[in-house]
Formats: structure tokens, C-alpha cells, sequence
């Protein structure tokens, strides 16, 4: 039995911003998105397969008007809440969102104002700061997300300078070439791999008392050199985690595309029934070594890491569990250092 720990449920595709990097293409709502008694029952389902935490996005979760209700469905419930949000509207919604009291709020911050302002919309950055001083005014515990790509990565130690100055989590994750997103804009492997050593070089300065920073599914894995990289066993899609689209479809994650790998709409079956299916989620819940593309077939990590995040390989290699995004392949290929001499290096202490 797969428990289900994160339903992340994108409850509208509307949004009031067309982003230059965002993967779902919103803006428009969909013709045909779940009403909100629709939406009350795919809240009582995911409380009937014990589902701990759902986490409301978009689009942008705001702008649909019955979000309150449909958040307080799921406290009712007994499930912990989340959202991700773009901050436009917190001043309009931070007094509601208090009293759901969220286990957490994800604000996107992807630059400072020149650079946010232009992935996203004219006076965004202004809003966004406005918004994690509103949300720590209510202690409500806030994580900063920003999005890489070769637009914002010199980016990062401005960022980090204003964040050190407010109470926040910070993650940090790759850009991918769907949706609205240039594919010409995707960091390279090694300016992947720099992000990965900012990540690591911030946690051991910081030793998470001032900016705890992380990298999210898409950073690792098992790197020679650096630290705590060895605690990921693959792809979470389908096995602890799931993906809900506005329409009612269910599929293992929303950064794979909406649109991919879908296992079935809830107007058609109950969570329930999709989720307890023998062949749902096949390519996760059933994988074999043999499935590991060409990037990860010979290395000796490959049965627990079952080839990295399925997101970052299905859109840079057009397959599942073949990321090239990995620290390890990297510093035995890109960096051209002979693993004879990595696995006998002395990892950085923390």
C-alpha cells in the first residue's frame, strides 16, 4: 500500500500573470474546472485514503473566488494545508489565510525587482515582499521559491542578501522547458552544479539558523563531494505524492506536464479507485533496474535513485528515469575527475 503523504492540487488554472518560465501555461481559466461541491468531494476523498497534506496552487490559487471554502474542506477534514502563491493578493487574503493557519506558504521570488518584474509582471517584486512581511506579521510560516534558469541565476546572492533580513525557508529549483518556458534558457550542467554548491556552501555557513535553504526534487543525487546527497530513493510521483489537475485528472506529478501520464479524471472514478489501482502509476510503483535510460544504467546507485527526478528527465531527455541533471555523473563526466580520486575525497563536514 502507497500512503499518500502531499496531494499538490492546482485548483484553477487562472492566474493574473503570464510567467515566463511557467510550465502550465496559465492564465485562462479551464472551460471545464471542477466545481466547488465537486471540489468538496475530491477533499473528502483524498481524507478517505488518509492523505496528510494538499497543497493548493495554480495557476494561481487567489484568483479563484470559492478558495477559502475549499481550503477549509480540507482543514475540516483533518488534512494540513499549503499553498503556492504568486503574492499579489496577500494583503486581500492574509486575514483568511490566518485563520486556516497553513502549515506553510510557497511565495515565488525569482530575482530582484528588474529581474522578477520581468519574468513575471511589472510591480510583482514590490507585491512579493509585501507579502512575506504580511505573512510573518500573522506567523505564518513562509518559503521563498525561486525558479533558475540562465535569466536569474546571478541572481542568487542578491536574493539571499534581502532574504537574510526576514524570517523565511528558501527553495530552490530548475527551471523546465515546458510550457511557456525557452528551452534555450535552461542552465546548463554546470551551472547546475553550482547551483547544488550554493546550496550545500549555505547550509554549512548558515547551519540553518539564519536561512535555511534546499533544493527541491530536482537537485542531487549521491554527489562524490558534496554532503548529505544520499538519502533520495527516487521519484515520489504516484508512491507518496500526487498530482491534481482543475479538470479533475489525477496524475503522479503536475511538474511532469498536467497533461502527461495521466491515470484517470475524478468526474470518472473516485481517488480512491485510481489510487489503490494495481496499474496506476506503473512507471514508479512497478519499476525494474532495467528501466533506467542510458544516463543511469551503469551506475551503482541506479536501483535506489531510479534515475533522478522523473520531471527534470522526461523534459531534457524525453524519457523516464534518465535524468542527466545529477551531481554524480556530472563530477565523473562534466568536471572530468576520476572516481578513483572522488569516492577517496573527504566529504565537506557540516
Amino acid at each position: 500500500m502507497n500512503n499518500l503523504s502531499c496531494a499538490v492540487w492546482e485548483i484553477t488554472l487562472g492566474c493574473n500573470m503570464s510567467c515566463k518560465h511557467c510550465g502550465s501555461s496559465a492564465g485562462s481559466v479551464r472551460p471545464d474546472e471542477l466545481s466547488l461541491q465537486e471540489c468538496y468531494k475530491v477533499c473528502e476523498q483524498l481524507a478517505e485514503v488518509n492523505c496528510q497534506m494538499v497543497s493548493l496552487m495554480g495557476g494561481e490559487p487567489f484568483f479563484r473566488k470559492d478558495w477559502f471554502e475549499i481550503a477549509r474542506c480540507v482543514k475540516d477534514l483533518g488534512m494540513d494545508l499549503a499553498f503556492v502563491t504568486n503574492g499579489w493578493t496577500m494583503p486581500d487574503v492574509v486575514e483568511e489565510l490566518a485563520i486556516l493557519e497553513p502549515e506553510v506558504v510557497g511565495l515565488s521570488m525569482d530575482g530582484m525587482e528588474e529581474i522578477h518584474d520581468s519574468i513575471r509582471k511589472s510591480g510583482s517584486f514590490q507585491r512579493v515582499v509585501k507579502a512575506i512581511d504580511l505573512l510573518n506579521q500573522h506567523n505564518i510560516q513562509t518559503t521563498v521559491i525561486t525558479t533558475i534558469s540562465k535569466t536569474n541565476l546571478k541572481e542568487l546572492p542578491k536574493i539571499r542578501k534581502l532574504l537574510k533580513t526576514k524570517e523565511v525557508n528558501w527553495q530552490l529549483q530548475t527551471a523546465m522547458p515546458f510550457g511557456n518556458f525557452d528551452r534555450n534558457l535552461v542552465i546548463d550542467l554546470e551551472e547546475y552544479y553550482s547551483t547544488a554548491m550554493f546550496i550545500v556552501s549555505e547550509n554549512i555557513k548558515n547551519s540553518y539558523r539564519d536561512l535555511p535553504v534546499v533544493g527541491a526534487h530536482c537537485y542531487g543525487y549521491f554527489s562524490h563531494l558534496l554532503p548529505n546527497n544520499e538519502k533520495w530513493y527516487g521519484c515520489t510521483a504516484g508512491k507518496s505524492t500526487v498530482g491534481i489537475t482543475s479538470n479533475g485528472n489525477v496524475v503522479g506529478c503536475l511538474s511532469m506536464g498536467g497533461d502527461r501520464l495521466i491515470e484517470g479524471n475524478l468526474r470518472e472514478r473516485s481517488f480512491r479507485d485510481i489510487w489503490e489501482d494495481p496499474n496506476s502509476f506503473s512507471y514508479n510503483r512497478k519499476f525494474k533496474i532495467e528501466d533506467l535510460g542510458e544516463n543511469c544504467r551503469v551506475c551503482e546507485y541506479g536501483r535506489q535513485c531510479k534515475g533522478g527526478c522523473n520531471s527534470v528527465s522526461i523534459h531534457i531527455s524525453n524519457s523516464l528515469h534518465n535524468s542527466k541533471y545529477c551531481l554524480r555523473r556530472i563530477e565523473e563526466t562534466i568536471l572530468d575527475i576520476e572516481p578513483s580520486k572522488l569516492n577517496n575525497h573527504p566529504k565537506t563536514k557540516n
